[in-house]
């Protein structure tokens, strides 16, 4: 595709989006309803292989958001979908589980350091919910302490919206500011004696906002305080599960949770989601009622076990690191020629790109539109994902193409 977009059209994806005004009750609705982006980003795909995917109208896109995180060895990888399929063949959904949910869940007890036994759900949603009633079960208290605008899900507890969700549903709640000792010593201070749980992401990733790695300060504190008041440390490790352990992400900075929600990419864009946790808090697990027909479908495990092992086969997580450098250093050196600075934060596995002097996102919007024009799906405001898939020649591939929007980020700004 050249840098200049003379064929990109979006005629049927639009004429779908017609359609969906009525079929749906105001579109398509969730975090991947496109209304909120550019009209050239498509709201419609009709096919993914690899670190690619194709809309509607047949337009290609290096894919840079990878189904929001959950393709981490990218689209159709052969050894997983293999997996699912001799699983599909023989059982999935039935009266009662197949022995792969046992072997699921005896390989999570036996990577994950903090793991003495496993849940599965579907969403990341089920899995930061059944944390939260977990610790509450366990501690026999109510309050939870969480990060002002950190994202946790869509149930009523946790919802950013509040149409819909009464205030009961958001009671037991104090925030604090993510990598501020001080404000999680109040929080904590606060909850006293009704402390269940802090439950905190791997590092800041909220929307339209810098991504910032938690401090060794931080998340050691965080680990000392729910020591010391009997409450569950709970790591929300839905979005970076994978991306840089195949335990859990705080691993890596030596610090380790009682419960922690996973989804995302354990099952490599099958529907899963996953519980671990110690045995400080295996009574209260039990004692929970949570459950789902769905949950104990087989072709998923199956998905989730091959999805492990090519991870840790192919060296995934090494490549993801590589690209997403890459990725970085040619998105800088690109910005720095054409007078612009960008904001480049978080880890390179999971970038978030935004523009100096940009308070109203207008030179990210336009830039992340004509890039999507060029065939490079980027998102204006949200955190993006590399996968393993994404190989040097896709990533100067995908540089190439963006020189064009940087071009006309120019033109338009000056």
């Amino acid at each position: 595709m050249s840098n200049t977009p003379t064929t990109y059209s979006l005629k049927i994806d639009l004429e779908l989006r017609q359609r969906a005004q009525s079929a749906f009750p105001n579109g398509v609705y969730g975090h991947m309803n496109a209304a909120s982006l550019s009209p050239a980003h498509p709201q419609f795909f009709a096919r993914a292989e690899g670190g690619r995917l194709w809309d509607v109208d047949g337009n290609e896109y290096i894919d840079f958001m990878c189904s929001y995180g959950t393709n981490l060895l990218g689209h159709h990888h052969p050894k997983v979908d293999e997996a699912a399929r001799r699983q599909q063949a023989i059982a999935d959904c039935t009266t009662g589980p197949s022995a792969l949910m046992l072997e699921l869940a005896e390989t999570f007890n036996n990577k994950v350091a903090h793991a003495d036994w496993t849940m599965f759900a579907k969403n990341g949603t089920d899995a930061t919910t059944i944390c939260v009633m977990t610790a509450r079960a366990q501690t026999g208290r109510n309050t939870v302490v969480l990060a002002t605008g950190a994202y946790h899900g869509a149930n009523p507890w946790c919802t950013p919206a509040a149409k819909g969700v009464t205030e009961g549903e958001k009671a037991n709640q104090i925030t604090y500011t993510y990598n501020d000792v001080e404000s999680l010593k109040q929080a904590v201070e606060q909850a006293g004696d009704d402390l269940a749980a802090v439950i905190v992401s791997p590092f800041k990733h909220d929307v339209f906002e810098d991504q910032e790695w938690p401090t060794d300060n931080f998340a050691k504190t965080a680990r000392a305080l729910c020591d010391q008041k009997g409450a569950a440390l709970i790591l929300d490790d839905v979005r970076c599960a994978f991306r840089f352990t195949t335990g859990s992400t705080w691993e890596t900075i030596g610090v380790l949770p009682d419960l922690c929600a996973m989804s995302k990419s354990v099952a490599n864009g099958y529907s899963l989601s996953v519980v671990t946790g110690n045995d400080k808090f295996r009574t209260g697990a039990g004692e929970i009622y949570v459950t789902g027909s769905f949950w104990f479908a087989s072709v998923s495990f199956a998905a989730s076990l091959a999805t492990i092992e090519a991870i840790e086969t192919e060296g995934a997580i090494d490549k993801m690191h590589s690209a997403g450098s890459l990725l970085r250093q040619g998105l800088e050196e690109l910005a720095g020629s054409y007078g612009f600075h960008l904001r480049q934060t978080g880890p390179v596995q999971m970038p978030l790109v935004l523009f100096e002097d940009d308070p109203m996102w207008e030179k990210n919007n336009f830039f992340c539109a004509e890039a999507a024009r060029r065939g490079v799906y980027l998102h204006p405001w949200h955190n993006m994902f590399v996968c393993a898939a994404h190989e040097e020649r896709d990533i100067r591939e995908a540089l190439e193409r963006i020189d064009g929007a940087f071009s006309a980020l120019k033109k338009q700004f000056g």
